[in-house]
């Protein structure tokens, strides 16, 4: 029993739709710290039972009292908490749009109306009520977050100012943590009840001294290139234990390289990380303590622990792997802090030398053997210009940075576990802090290529078409191959924070995808052009007839398509070769029908001629057969599947990605399809019967090619035999 002290808000986590505005309005409510807190409980059930009522959502108060519904609950909290602010300078204007809600919970018909009300009143506004949220947007926004028809209706109607109101509701801190924390709630019942099963990933790692509400983690992208799922990962496992206890996440660009980095690379991937939901508590930059950092490289030349060197870098490279000194190791303080100015002011000396730490010459571990810590750049830099001509190394930057900026866990993948004792190192030399490092594996996939500095060859070589090539693991890759986010979040996260490195195929990610894309995707008719043979349907109408079928039998939300009718149609060559005359089969979605003739030219079917026979039983026919309508009605779309860019399933050191290429990696093939894919949208995804799942990539246009990615489901092979 709650203590009658506590506010006591409990979710049925099965319910229809999720009590999401409530559960919002406590998250608001416990993140501003304003007093009396609410205790958030799921329950899993469809419905919280007390007594004769029944809801999906209850809260109790402190004298014991208990409330039931979406709205009444939504409604106490607001009033209940004040200091929170939920209901803004409108009461009345608020408890009306709290009514309005329940108008989101009805069936299409009524649903539809009630969304286009919304969508007129956000045309100029940004909030429902006045200038900031009130608990009615977090409850209007949480019916339709939990309803697959009020979903369904804005995507297909283009109520664009919805979907603008929603993304920015969604993109609030208190609201993603929100959500986040209840799924994970769900997972964790889910991991506990397979527990025995292998593959469950273990989270409770234990990160050591961690104090609930005292754990800062951070993420340090460097802006050189695109957001790759490998970094996803990382993101993903530093924001779970941010919330996991309580913390702090910091997203920090690694800004010390310009000649790799832009602004353009920066913008995207924030944009990525807030596609993933991922929002850091703050934005940061190792430039930010470029200034600072630049005044522990002087202490720790004053200190004998730095020295610069001016040994070329083959001759340096060498030395450090056989562990010799350095010829320039013992210089004087005096010689290094001139030296360093000379670096500092970009001059013919300087750009001679670079500053390396005074560790080890021959130590085991090859990472402390004098590393370099500063180097010389003339280049701009995308965010301070010119101001500076020496930049720290990551090495060094970043344990520093992460000791000023309060990091109290450095989780890193663990290819730098041979740096770790570096990274120390670096702390002890300043007199910093010690910060606690958490090594996991990366994730590392077949075939595939994750190095940053690999990846941009292939797009200096004109090999693919840019970072969000669909042949690219960056974020934008995968989701312009038709990966939903949703399906990204969750098998990322499957895969845990364990150190055990391990080559992942892609098949299980695409069929994580698959379950996510199945249940909405609309179904389509194409046939191939090659070789694609004409029909004569005897018993077919002579005149065009049109009739509505729903796009997805297992989801009408989803709406309808127009299906045309006709004695003269046309299907796949692959099929007619399997005919024999006489042989009746099923013309999917309109009846059975007997082959009476079939016209070849060598081995080529060229026609087919049909008896429609509608009595006939689908039942006891072996072949249920694709076609079209052959009316102008059909529309030109070019499908586009794709293979991995490498042949070898992991690139050892010394290898050249040029030996292991693979020779062919894009295939095109002409179809037609049914005239309703010209509604379809960029990014929008589909299934093609018996075809697979296609994204759109270039929408129609009067006159040009709707160009499809194949969309793996990570069992079945294309037409060409390459793995999907």
């Amino acid at each position: 029993m709650p203590q009658q002290d506590q506010i006591v808000l409990t979710v049925a986590q099965k319910g229809s739709p999720v009590a999401y505005g409530p559960l919002l309005a406590a998250s608001f409510i416990n993140a501003d710290n304003v007093l009396p807190p609410v205790s958030i409980r799921y329950k899993e059930a469809a419905l919280i039972v007390e007594s004769d009522k029944s809801s999906n959502v209850s809260l109790q108060g402190k004298e014991g009292d208990v409330i039931y519904g979406v709205e009444n609950v939504a409604k106490a909290l607001a009033k209940g908490c004040p200091d929170a602010k939920l209901y803004g300078k409108r009461e009345e204007l608020v408890d009306e749009w709290l009514a309005f809600s329940a108008r989101l919970a009805g069936d299409f018909k009524s649903v539809l109306p009630a969304l286009e009300e919304l969508d007129h009143h956000l045309q100029l506004r940004s909030v429902l009520v006045g200038y900031s949220l009130t608990v009615a947007d977090l409850v209007i926004w949480g019916a339709i977050k939990g309803s697959t028809i009020a979903v369904g209706a804005i995507k297909k109607n283009a109520l664009t100012n919805i979907s603008r109101w929603f993304s920015f509701i969604e993109a609030q801190p208190h609201v993603y943590q929100a959500v986040d924390a209840m799924q994970k709630e769900i997972n964790l019942k889910k991991k506990t009840k397979t527990a025995s099963k292998s593959h469950t990933s273990n989270y409770d790692i234990g990160l050591q001294d961690a104090e609930e509400g005292k754990v800062c983690v951070r993420f340090p992208p460097e802006p050189s290139g695109y957001l790759h799922i490998g970094h996803a990962k990382a993101a993903l496992l530093n924001q779970f234990f941010a919330q996991e206890y309580k913390g702090k996440l910091i997203i920090r660009f690694d800004d010390t390289n310009p000649s790799k980095e832009k602004t353009e690379f920066q913008d995207s991937i924030l944009e990525d990380l807030t596609l993933l939901g991922i929002k850091g508590d703050v934005v940061t930059h190792t430039s930010d303590h470029f200034d600072t950092l630049y005044q522990y490289a002087i202490q720790m030349i004053k200190d004998g622990k730095a020295y610069c060197d001016d040994t070329v870098q083959e001759q340096m490279r060498a030395e450090r792997m056989d562990g010799i000194a350095s010829a320039r190791r013992e210089r004087t303080v005096e010689e290094n802090l001139q030296i360093f100015a000379e670096m500092t002011a970009g001059t013919e000396l300087g750009l001679k030398n670079c500053l390396r730490a005074k560790i080890s010459v021959d130590d085991p571990n090859k990472a402390l053997r004098d590393p370099v810590i500063y180097r010389c750049n003339l280049l701009p830099h995308h965010r301070i210009g010119d101001k500076w001509k020496v930049y720290p190394t990551y090495d060094f930057a970043c344990p520093i940075v992460d000791c000023i900026e309060g990091v109290t866990h450095a989780l890193r993948t663990i290819e730098y576990r041979d740096r770790n004792a570096q990274y120390q190192w670096m702390l002890d030399a300043c007199n910093l802090r010690r910060v606690h490092v958490w090594d996991f594996s990366r994730m590392n996939f077949v075939r595939t290529l994750l190095s940053k500095r690999k990846l941009q060859w292939f797009v200096d070589q004109g090999l693919v078409g840019g970072w969000d090539d669909p042949r690219f693991p960056t974020v934008r890759g995968v989701r312009r191959r038709g990966m939903t986010i949703e399906a990204l979040r969750q098998y990322i996260l499957s895969q845990g924070p364990s150190k055990n490195i391990n080559n992942l195929d892609w098949t299980s990610i695409w069929a994580i995808n698959k379950k996510t894309i199945d249940p909405i995707a609309p179904r389509h008719t194409a046939i191939f052009t090659e070789g694609k043979v004409p029909v004569k349907l005897e018993g077919g109408p002579a005149e065009v007839v049109e009739e509505v079928r729903p796009k997805h039998k297992k989801n009408p939300e989803l709406g309808n398509n127009k299906v045309a009718f006709y004695h003269q149609l046309v299907v796949d060559q692959d099929d007619a070769q399997t005919f024999k005359e006489g042989e009746e089969l099923t013309l999917m979605d309109w009846g059975n029908a007997f082959v009476t003739k079939i016209n070849k030219e060598g081995d080529k079917v060229v026609s087919l001629e049909m008896k429609l026979h509608l009595e006939g039983d689908f039942k006891k026919t072996e072949k249920k057969v694709t076609w079209l309508a052959d009316t102008p009605a059909l529309t030109d779309v070019e499908l586009v599947d794709f293979d991995l860019l490498i042949t070898k399933e992991k690139l050892e050191d010394g290898d050249d990605v040029k030996d292991f290429l693979t020779p062919q990696t894009e295939f095109r093939v002409s179809a037609v399809a049914d005239g309703n894919v010209r509604d379809l949208k960029k990014g929008d995804v589909m299934q093609f019967n018996r075809k697979g799942y296609y994204v759109v990539d270039v929408p129609y246009t009067e006159g040009g090619k709707i160009v499809m990615f194949s969309v793996p489901d990570g069992a079945s092979k294309n037409r060409y035999g390459v793995a999907k």
